[in-house]
């Protein structure tokens, strides 16, 4: 018998996992570990599911949306926030897709992806993967150590190197159950809603103007400089890791493993991410229009930094807790973020790679790579220059989306893997109508970037 089964070991030691053993399970150490009652009320069972769909929203109001939301606010007014919701919409319908292959085919999507995929095309996915890993990653180093600056005055070199050891935050949550840590993040996700209820309620922005933002317009699509901040926002929205996050996730309740189960396991899970996405909309709406409101609103329409927004925000807003609550927001924000992003790292790198490594390594081999650039950005060009790194990391993510993006629609639309639970063809097309939409965006970024 494989002596694989010892679980808890692998947590301080490397092992590849062999066809067959509890590795092919997408997180093994959760996997069904949370029960679902059978009957009983409807709230129940959607308490039972609820979890999954907060962890994966995490990664919709990390770090780097503040940075883009900002900028889009000051710069551009109200304007950006139907990129907002347009991001967000596709974000619900992609984590949709997420949720019915992890239950459906019991693979997460990295998992499938190597089931289906030559070995040279999955190691060109898992870089691709792991760069949008990093790149987010670098967001949350920035995003920590400037709240850890404003909050306590902490320097922001030092505090991007504090951000190192919250490796071992997640070591101690996942210890406690995957329940605790499912609270831990909601419980961070209330504190940033109430953050920005406050200064939303103190801004007070006039109704019409935020409505008619959420109004597409052309200009968003001939502006350069505005569909520089949009592909931003959209990369900083729809993350290329919780795609494969959200198919393992889902896995740790215990439904019924045959059809009927399946399909009642998709729709509370959809359900779930779909209130949840909810409120990442409202937390970056709320960013987007606090800035455009107190910022583009009296002529401040060049801030696009986070501490520049901190020191602006109280003065402008007449509220001395404001500054203190936006930063609160932030930290919140960041360490909600490392929680999720060592998650996704473990489970592309077991998933593509059928290989597993200690979760305080795993973070600190990204967390590493990622504070080198924000150590150097820094010491040669100040807060200005991490700015502009926060808002280049954004759009680094939305150049990955194609590479999950288009594996997961072909994957779910596959009725031989999917079996009663493939998408119908309605949302197939919607779903192709979105990548594609994100791949000529991209590729007019990257046109007029060269063209200059």
């Amino acid at each position: 018998m494989s002596n694989d089964k010892e679980l808890p070991a692998s947590r301080f030691a490397w092992k590849f996992s062999r066809p067959g053993d509890e590795f092919d399970r997408s997180l093994p150490e959760a996997h069904s570990s949370i029960t679902v009652p059978q009957g009983g009320h409807w709230l129940r069972r959607l308490a039972a599911f609820a979890g999954p769909g907060y962890m994966v929203s995490v990664g919709y109001m990390d770090p780097g949306n503040w940075a883009t939301d900002i900028a889009g606010g000051s710069r551009f007014g109200y304007t950006l926030l139907a990129v907002i919701l347009l991001s967000n919409l596709m974000a619900i319908l992609l984590q949709a897709l997420s949720v019915r292959l992890g239950i459906a085919t019991g693979r997460d999507l990295a998992q499938a992806c190597r089931a289906h995929y030559s070995r040279p095309v999955n190691i060109m996915l898992w870089l691709a993967c792991e760069a949008a890993i990093i790149a987010c990653d670098l967001a949350e180093v920035i995003g920590t150590a400037i709240a850890l600056q404003l909050l306590f005055g902490i320097p922001l070199i030092a505090g991007a190197l504090i951000t190192a050891f919250d490796a071992f935050l997640l070591l101690l949550l996942m210890n406690k159950g995957f329940r605790f840590l499912e609270a831990f993040v909601i419980a961070l996700l209330l504190v940033i809603a109430v953050c920005f209820a406050a200064q939303i309620v103190a801004a007070a922005p006039p109704v019409m103007a935020v409505l008619r933002g959420f109004v597409p317009s052309p200009e968003i699509v001939t502006n350069r400089e505005m569909l520089y901040v949009a592909i931003g926002i959209i990369g900083a929205t729809v993350m290329p890791h919780n795609l494969y996050l959200h198919s393992s996730v889902v896995q740790t309740r215990a439904y019924a493993r045959d059809d009927e189960g399946r399909r009642d396991a998709i729709r509370w899970a959809t359900t779930d991410s779909t209130i949840a996405l909810m409120l990442a909309l409202f937390i970056n709406a709320a960013i987007l229009i606090v800035a455009a409101s107190v910022f583009h609103g009296t002529g401040h329409t060049d801030v696009a930094e986070i501490g520049e927004a901190y020191r602006l925000l109280s003065p402008l807003l007449g509220l001395g807790i404001a500054s203190t609550l936006f930063a609160l927001a932030l930290l919140a924000s960041g360490l909600n973020s490392t929680v999720t992003a060592t998650l996704a790292g473990q489970i592309v790198m077991e998933g593509f790679l059928r290989l597993r490594m200690p979760y305080w390594a795993r973070r600190l081999v990204t967390r590493g790579i990622a504070i080198v650039p924000v150590v150097v950005v820094t010491a040669l060009y100040g807060e200005k220059g991490t700015a502009q790194l926060l808002v280049l990391s954004q759009v680094i993510l939305s150049m990955q989306l194609p590479f999950a993006i288009i594996p997961l629609v072909r994957f779910t639309s596959d009725k031989l893997k999917m079996g009663a639970c493939v998408t119908p063809r309605w949302m197939t097309l919607l779903a192709w109508l979105v990548a594609g939409v994100i791949v000529i965006l991209n590729l007019k970024l990257l046109v007029d970037t060269v063209s200059g």
